[in-house]
């Protein structure tokens, strides 16, 4: 449980502030933090007085005792900080700094402070209306930090800069106050109320509220990150979406809808949110057994409100489970009326909707934001779902976030019935526009009763306007299993066959996603273009080109790029940036894509020539196809590897190469030392064109046991073999005849034993090698085998 500084832990601990120069000690006896005072105003005086919870983006005052003889200069040099979280950051918002000064302000972190008596400082201080909730630490920060209390953050509805404001006092008072409330259940010819105690100021239940966003995967994956987003409530709300559930994490409710909970609680039988959350925490996070949709609404409605976002517990009567995202819900019966289909439609369903703004929307979609806790559809991978703006529901805005569509289908989707036969014939036999979504429900503020809120969801039933949204929302939820966006779009495709010196097509494509016929204006042309970004001159030009586009109907404008053209515009870097405009000759709204490509080079064809061996002459087979349709000068083959041109490259000049011949050239080169060895072969030309090849590698592998045929590199050999014996190397796999003619040659420092001219200590160790390389190879044979 959180704690706030006594009074007699601060006079024990007897801190100091310096204001002034450092022979100039204000000494405070003891710290007032005057919770009653400050709670009342900040409508926690529920909480409790025995710590201080205040709102962002409204000041609070604590009262400074000074000890006796101590003066306090106002307007001295005084800082503070303000942190939250395991690892705050000034970058992440979860550590504030801040002077006295002589106004506080509501739009960032300030204090004030005024002089009361010789005795006594009263200190203000105003947090940032978009600071993170949680539990803070006050410092002041004069050389050594001197802590002046903890205090409790959370969101406030009464503060016109934070985006969980709520004008009306009456909605604050139900929505953020009112600890009790009521839940509707049934179906709507027999709609039920059932009497609910939300607790949210209930002793422990702020702390459990904290402890469920410190046990949530986000805080224990990135604690740092977690606890800076804690400034957004659309973040808080999907994080509590996720943890009221248990499925995938340490969250509060485990479902059950067998109809069996010996092991558990009978989700009819909870009434109160508080003894869900106080058994929660005191069995270690374990989840509790059982809830069901209207419990896990509760608990999320007393965790929102006891953080300080506006909550409200709402029901869908007739609601549908969309199980494969079309808007549709298909009923699948067989001849004994069964219901075989994996949709499926709830007599009533309960969420939860949460009032904020949405900076991440488009204007006009703040507001309610509805928020299901009840595990039954996964969003990121995560059993969450929402927040969704109720109006983005209610105008079929399937695009926006989060989670618009399965919400959607929840109040609004179309019922079509069919019978599937025993030899798999399917007919349909009904169907309904108006079976989903009936009677969405909560309670009316300030009076026990039901209030109607349908039309907050859904234009009335078989309306033009719910028949254009649902249209609307059909289209969206097509392009978005397409995976593509609404709207007009253009984008460039480019051919993998764009070699300089060639002619070729590139294409601007365009796509018509919304839902009527577009006349579309294109422009697209192509423009030099050089590393560093700085544009050359135009090397293609396409017509204007004008074109009607049917609702999801494509286009495409096609340009001809002649090297004729570019090859007076690009550069050696042989980049052409490409651009296509895209006009809506209604809206006159414009769209724009670019692109970037880089022209091809021929390969460079190499052959080594000759058995790499150590101090043998190798030769680089070399030719290279001139794509350009104009002749090549002064052209030079160039070769340079370490160990293998002497420490300096090897030219060879070509001269002149005609249009679309070869220019072909042999360069000998002799290896130094065994081993893996990279050539690099550059070919230049200093022709009028700005053709060049870029340089090219190629990989010449010096096996160990072809150095065996060299006269004098017994040693050698002999140092490799030892090598091999500590298992540092396993190249050498040929023993033959080779092998013995080798060991003839005395190598430096030779002074073994012989007999008949061959090295018999060498020999015999080269024996006991061929045998454990035999082994070595028969188990990994065996383990092939097995496997």
């Amino acid at each position: 449980m959180l704690k706030s500084p006594n009074t007699e832990s601060h006079a024990a601990r007897r801190p100091s502030i310096t204001a002034g120069t450092m022979d100039k000690v204000v000494e405070i006896e003891r710290i007032d933090l005057a919770c009653e005072v400050n709670n009342t105003d900040h409508h926690t005086l529920l909480n409790g007085v025995d710590r201080l919870i205040v709102r962002r983006g409204q000041p609070f005052t604590i009262t400074l005792h000074l000890r006796p003889g101590t003066h306090f200069q106002n307007g001295a040099d005084i800082n503070f900080i303000a942190k939250t979280g395991p690892i705050p950051s000034v970058e992440a918002q979860t550590k504030a700094k801040f002077s006295l000064s002589k106004f506080f302000s509501r739009s960032c972190w300030s204090a004030t402070a005024e002089t009361a008596s010789d005795s006594t400082v009263s200190l203000t201080v105003c947090s940032h209306p978009n600071a993170p909730i949680g539990v803070y630490k006050l410092i002041l920060d004069q050389g050594e930090g001197v802590g002046l209390g903890d205090f409790v953050l959370l969101f406030n509805p009464w503060c016109k800069k934070d985006s969980v404001y709520l004008s009306s006092e009456a909605e604050r008072e139900e929505y953020v106050l009112s600890q009790d409330g009521l839940i509707y259940r049934g179906i709507p010819k027999r709609i039920t109320a059932l009497p609910w105690f939300f607790g949210q100021f209930e002793s422990g239940i702020l702390d459990i509220c904290l402890q469920i966003l410190n046990e949530s995967p986000k805080y224990i994956s990135d604690a740092a990150l977690d606890c800076s987003e804690r400034r957004n409530p659309v973040y808080v709300t999907r994080v509590l979406s996720a943890m009221i559930n248990s499925r995938g994490d340490k969250g509060v409710l485990e479902g059950n809808w067998s109809g069996d909970y010996e092991d558990g609680v009978k989700p009819t039988v909870w009434k109160d949110s508080c003894s869900i959350l106080r058994q929660w925490s005191n069995n270690g996070c374990e989840a509790v057994r059982y809830g069901q949709c209207w419990v896990f609404a509760a608990v999320a409605c007393t965790v929102s409100r006891a953080l300080g976002i506006p909550c409200r517990v709402v029901t869908n009567f007739g609601s549908a489970h969309d199980s494969n995202g079309d808007l549709i819900m298909e009923r699948f019966y067989n001849e004994f009326d069964e219901n075989i289909a994996d949709d499926s439609i709830w007599n009533f369903h309960v969420w939860v909707e949460n009032w904020m703004t949405r900076s991440d929307l488009a204007l006009g979609y703040e507001g309610w934001q509805a928020s299901d806790p009840t595990p039954q559809h996964m969003s990121d991978g995560v059993p969450c779902c929402g927040p969704s703006s109720v109006r983005a529901i209610k105008e079929g805005e399937l695009t926006f976030q989060y989670d618009t569509p399965f919400l959607y289908a929840e109040v609004n989707a179309d019922v079509v019935e069919y019978i599937k036969l025993r030899d798999g014939r399917v007919f349909k036999i009904g169907g309904s526009t108006a079976e989903v979504g009936k009677s969405i429900s909560t309670k009316a503020v300030g009076r026990d009763e039901r209030e109607d809120i349908t039309h907050n969801y859904k234009y009335p039933e078989g309306s033009e306007e719910e028949r254009k949204v649902f249209e609307k929302a059909n289209h969206h939820n097509r392009l978005a299993q397409a995976g593509e966006e609404p709207g007009l779009h253009i984008k460039i495709r480019v051919t993998p066959d764009m070699q300089i010196g060639s002619d070729f097509d590139v294409y601007a494509e365009l796509k018509n996603n919304t839902m009527v016929t577009k006349c579309c204006r294109v422009m697209f042309y192509a423009q030099a273009v050089s590393y560093n970004g700085k544009l050359g001159e135009t090397c293609g030009l396409g017509e204007f080109t004008e074109m009607n586009l049917a609702s999801t109907e494509g286009g495409k404008v096609t340009l001809r790029l002649e090297y004729a053209e570019y090859s007076k515009a690009i550069t050696h870097d042989r980049m052409i940036k490409l651009m296509a405009l895209l006009i809506d000759a209604e809206t006159r709204d414009f769209y724009r894509a670019k692109k970037t490509i880089m022209l091809d080079s021929p390969e460079i064809i190499v052959n080594i020539l000759g058995v790499p061996k150590v101090g043998q002459i190798l030769v680089a087979d070399l030719a290279l196809q001139n794509p350009l349709p104009e002749p090549l000068e002064n052209c030079v083959f160039t070769i340079h590897g370490a160990n293998l041109t002497d420490g300096k490259p090897i030219t060879h000049e070509v001269g002149t190469v005609g249009a679309k011949e070869f220019a072909t050239a042999k360069v000998e080169f002799t290896p130094k030392l065994p081993g893996q060895r990279k050539i690099l072969i550059d070919f230049t030309t200093n022709s009028s064109s700005c053709y060049v090849i870029p340089t090219y590698f190629i990989t010449v592998s010096l096996s160990i046991n072809l150095v065996l045929g060299l006269p004098a590199n017994c040693y050698i050999l002999w140092l490799s073999v030892k090598e091999m014996i500590k298992g540092q190397s396993t190249e050498i796999f040929v023993f033959n005849a080779a092998l013995v003619e080798a060991l003839k040659h005395p190598g430096p420092s030779d002074d073994f034993k012989r007999k008949d001219g061959v090295n018999q200590d060498k020999l015999k160790a080269f024996r006991i090698i061929r045998i454990v390389l035999a082994s070595a190879v028969l188990i990994h044979t065996q383990k092939e085998e097995t496997q």
